[in-house]
C-alpha cells in the first residue's frame, strides 16, 4: 500500500481517442487540506479525481504520494477511499455490513474490531442505531452518509469525494456539506472534493482549483479566488460578476487607472497599465446607487426580492449589469458606481 504524505499532478495530461480530457494539469495538495475541484460540465474535474484515484491512467505527466510515482500503480493499492456521485451502496448488504465492506482487505485501524470500527463510524455519521437496515430503507442523505462511512472505514490517507451531494436538494446539501466539513477536519484526512457547485466549493474548501477545458485556471483559498479571480472565466463562473472591457487611457496620480469603456472613463486602482486593452470585474455587491464615484446611468429591467438583499437587472446600453443591495429602490433608472479598489483588473 502507498501512502500518502503530500499529494502532487505534475503536467497530467488525459487523451480519450481524439479528445484531451486534461491537458497539462499540476496540483500540489497538502496533507490533511481539504482541496475542491469545481468547474462546469465536461472540464475535467471527474478525470482528475479518478487519475488520483488510479481508475484512469495519464497519457503523460504523473501523480505523487508523498513524493513516490503512482501513476501505474492500481487503486488497491494507493491509500484512498472513494465516494462516488451514484453512492454504490450493496443493495443486498445492511448499513452495518456495508460500511464493514472494505474492512474485509485490511485490518481496521488503531487495533479495533470490525464490529467496534463500523460501531464509530455509524456514531461519526450521525446513524448510529441503523446498522441493520437496507440501503433502500434510508433517505439519500443517509445513503451518503454510509458511503462516506465505508470509505473512511479502513482509514485511508486520502479521502475522493466525486459530486456526493448532487442529487440532494439545496438544503440538505448544506446541512451534510457541513457534516462532510467536520468530519474530515476531525479525522484530518486529506481530501479532494468534486463539485459543480461553485457555492459549495466556497463553503467547504480549504483550498480550490477552478477547472475549463481540461486546464486548471486558478488555485486559492476561496476568498482569493473569490475576490481576486486571475481570468475572465473564472471571474464569470464563480459568483456573479460584471465584465468590463475598455481601453487603459493613463495612470492618475493617485495611482488608479483610467480605462475608457463604450464612451465612459472608470478608474480602477487593481493594475497600472498606462495604456492598451483592459478588462476589469466588479462584483454585483460593489455596485452601489449614487456613489461617489465612477458613477454611470442604468435603465432597471427585471427585480428579484432574495429575502436579505435585492437583485437587479439593469441595462447600461447595450450592456446587461447585475448588482445586489440591501436597500430596494423604486425608480426605473439609476446611477450606480463603484470604488476603484472594488475593481479586479483581469
Amino acid at each position: 500500500m502507498v501512502s500518502v504524505g503530500s499529494l502532487e499532478l505534475d503536467a497530467v495530461r488525459k487523451e480519450f481517442a481524439d479528445t484531451v480530457a486534461l491537458d497539462g494539469v499540476s496540483l500540489d495538495i497538502a496533507e490533511g487540506e481539504f482541496f475542491t475541484l469545481v468547474g462546469p460540465s465536461g472540464c475535467g474535474k471527474t478525470t482528475t479525481l479518478r487519475t488520483i484515484a488510479g481508475l484512469e491512467t495519464p497519457t503523460s505527466g504523473s501523480v505523487r504520494f508523498d513524493g513516490v510515482d503512482v501513476s501505474g500503480v492500481p487503486t488497491e493499492e494507493r491509500d484512498v477511499g472513494i465516494v462516488f456521485q451514484n453512492y454504490a451502496l450493496f443493495p443486498h448488504m445492511s448499513v452495518r455490513e456495508n460500511v464493514a465492506y472494505g474492512l474485509n482487505f485490511v485490518e481496521p485501524p488503531d487495533g479495533k474490531s470490525t464490529d467496534e470500527r463500523v460501531t464509530e463510524l455509524l456514531d461519526l455519521v450521525d446513524l448510529s442505531g441503523m446498522g441493520d437496515r437496507e440501503p433502500d430503507q434510508l433517505s439519500g442523505g443517509q445513503q451518503q452518509r454510509v458511503a462516506l462511512a465505508r470509505a473512511l472505514a479502513p482509514a485511508p490517507d486520502v479521502l475522493l469525494l466525486d459530486e456526493p451531494m448532487s442529487a440532494l436538494d439545496a438544503r440538505l446539501r448544506e446541512t451534510l456539506r457541513r457534516q462532510v466539513k467536520r468530519i474530515q477536519a476531525e479525522l484530518d484526512v486529506t481530501t479532494v472534493y468534486v463539485t459543480h457547485d461553485q457555492e459549495e466549493a466556497l463553503a467547504i474548501s480549504d483550498r480550490l482549483a477552478v477547472m475549463h477545458d481540461g486546464r486548471v485556471e486558478q488555485v486559492g483559498t476561496p476568498r482569493e479566488v473569490y475576490e481576486r479571480p486571475a481570468t475572465e472565466f473564472v471571474a464569470a463562473f464563480v459568483g456573479e460578476n460584471n465584465l468590463f472591457r475598455g481601453e487603459a487611457v493613463g495612470t492618475r496620480d493617485d495611482g488608479t487607472t483610467t480605462v475608457a469603456v463604450d464612451g465612459t472613463e472608470f478608474r480602477v486602482a487593481d493594475g497600472d497599465l498606462a495604456a492598451g486593452d483592459l478588462t476589469f470585474c466588479v462584483r454585483p455587491e460593489d455596485l452601489t446607487v449614487d456613489a461617489d464615484t465612477n458613477r454611470f446611468e442604468v435603465t432597471v429591467d427585471t427585480v428579484e426580492f432574495l429575502g436579505e438583499t435585492t437583485r437587479y437587472y439593469v441595462d447600461w446600453g447595450e450592456k446587461s449589469i447585475v448588482f445586489r443591495t440591501p436597500d430596494p429602490h423604486d425608480a426605473e433608472r439609476l446611477t450606480l458606481g463603484f470604488d476603484p479598489g472594488d475593481a479586479r483588473v483581469l
